[in-house]
């Protein structure tokens, strides 16, 4: 073979490993162009979405440059939700479904989200989390977790699989080994996992091994060091943790996908280029890039530096091809899967909505006040979202609240401004609601030290007014009315506003 027809054959097999986002509602001409020398797969963000009938026409658009097209989107439903980032997600996260602990549940809202994302035309999704989120700390995971017992994470991540894929769309286990036991966000630095063999086999193990056995096709490593395994490398390129523990051990034989490759615990030490080509060489067989970094300029940097590394010895070309053929294979099944898939359109406001009533949960003093029989007045407390959730997908309960109750009013506070003193509660919160019920919003209260002390102020200000949790829950008081969500999503904001309505409905 003469050199330019190899190198022609290296950047082709180079580009069917990567799974690049890109910029637009319609694909930009440099994404066709690559489609044509051989890339294998895209990702779509919020960015590319309007409406499931624009997507649709994009995926269509994509795929008449290659009929096996792997159309992939990051969207778990709840928090993290892509497909219905302008409006919130219709239907609730993981942890409400595992709070409500029916799964049949689970299969039948992931069944639902897949008939929503086939008729959009994607064809794999990087969900479910099945991370165990044993540390309430956890600043990436949280209500994305399907809870805190392995044996709740293995049953739900299960049940999302099949459903998901009942309908015709692949899923994709992840963050492997598991993310759910760590206090660092790895889109900035490298969190570590610094538990033992035996406790990593016990508690972040399971999920996955019911992933595979559920028929799971695809499994994404999580950029986190797992000393017992790898004191060196996070596992996205540690070659122990991808062939040695996730294929050997647990016998998986599909597609393993990387997280975004441009987030900082592995740009930092390696760049994005040196990230990439280790976490080929590790045993990745596609690498996410895009999330950020969505320019042509990202991919043609990407599939030279994999060319580079295989003419300078750094990377095998076999590993290289292998990777590429696992795609194929990947590629060809999950076009497959999606011909196959269940006709139907989704339910919309249906079961997501049964979904997330189900998942509301009140204590004795809530139920007492409840229903509220007048306009209240209502404080968001909003934190800083870490960059899985989209900035612009709304949340809370203030608006179905006033479309229930006409005259609700609202104010969203943030810790900053309270910390500046550009805003103070006795003006914003406490003033307004003279006179009238206070219902305070808080998301992950426990693990936002400002937002804590707001709630303990406008509560011994107000002892009467009801607190709304839309994350996880921290400590209870029976004494205090409270109202758990387990979940921000849309669907989990109209179900607490039906709830403070029409007590009935918790």
């Amino acid at each position: 073979m003469s050199s330019s027809k190899h190198s022609s054959e290296l950047r082709r097999l180079a580009l069917s490993v990567l799974q690049p986002g890109f910029v637009g509602t319609e694909a930009p001409d440099w994404i066709l162009r690559d489609i044509g020398d051989g890339l294998a797969s895209v990702v779509l963000f919020s960015r590319n979405i309007v409406s499931t009938e624009q997507v649709a026409r994009l995926t269509g658009q994509l795929r008449a440059e290659n009929p096996d097209l792997i159309v992939a989107i990051d969207e778990e439903a709840g928090d993290v939700t892509r497909i219905e980032s302008a409006t919130g997600s219709s239907r609730p996260g993981n942890f409400a479904l595992g709070t409500v602990d029916d799964a049949e549940l689970t299969e039948a809202v992931a069944a639902d989200l897949g008939r929503q994302l086939r008729t959009a035309g994607v064809s794999l999704d990087y969900a479910p989390s099945a991370d165990v989120n044993s540390n309430p700390d956890n600043p990436i995971i949280g209500v994305r977790s399907f809870g805190s017992d392995p044996d709740v994470v293995s049953r739900h991540t299960a049940a999302w699989i099949r459903g998901l894929q009942s309908s015709g769309v692949a899923a994709c286990a992840k963050h492997f080994p598991g993310h759910g036991d760590v206090a660092v966000d790895s889109h900035h630095d490298l969190p570590s996992y610094p538990a033992g063999r035996d406790e990593i086999a016990a508690q972040a193990l399971p999920p996955f091994r019911a992933a595979v056995a559920a028929g799971v096709r695809a499994v994404m490593s999580g950029h986190l060091l797992v000393p017992a395994y790898d004191p060196g490398l996070p596992a996205t390129l540690s070659r122990t943790i991808l062939q040695g523990l996730l294929r050997e051990e647990l016998g998986f034989d599909g597609l393993i996908v990387s997280d975004a490759i441009e987030m900082g615990a592995v740009t930092r030490r390696h760049g994005i280029d040196g990230a990439t080509v280790k976490a080929v060489a590790a045993g990745v067989d596609a690498v996410c890039v895009g999330g950020e970094s969505a320019e042509e300029a990202t991919v043609a940097l990407l599939a030279k530096a994999l060319t580079a590394a295989v003419t300078g010895g750094e990377l095998p070309e076999e590993r290289l091809a292998e990777a590429a053929g696992r795609v194929r294979e990947f590629a060809r099944w999950s076009a497959g899967l999606r011909a196959a898939g269940s006709a139907g359109e989704p339910a919309g406001d249906g079961i997501g909505h049964v979904a997330a009533r189900r998942a509301v949960r009140l204590t004795g003093a809530a139920r007492a006040a409840l229903p509220l029989t007048a306009a209240p007045h209502v404080v968001e407390l909003a934190p800083v979202t870490n960059m899985a959730i989209g900035k612009e997908t709304p949340w809370g309960v203030a608006e179905p609240l006033r479309e229930r109750l006409p005259g609700t009013t609202s104010v969203r506070v943030r810790g900053q401004e309270l910390e500046e003193g550009t805003v103070a509660l006795e003006s914003c919160a406490l003033e307004p609601a003279a006179g009238r019920p206070l219902v305070i919003v808080a998301r992950d209260a426990a693990r936002h030290a400002w937002m804590s002390r707001a709630v303990t102020g406008l509560t011994a200000a107000r002892p009467d007014a009801i607190v709304v949790e839309m994350g996880l829950p921290g400590p209870t008081s029976a004494a205090a009315a409270q109202v758990f969500t387990h979940g921000a999503s849309a669907a989990s904001g109209v179900a607490a506003a039906e709830v403070l309505t029409d007590a009935s409905a918790g």
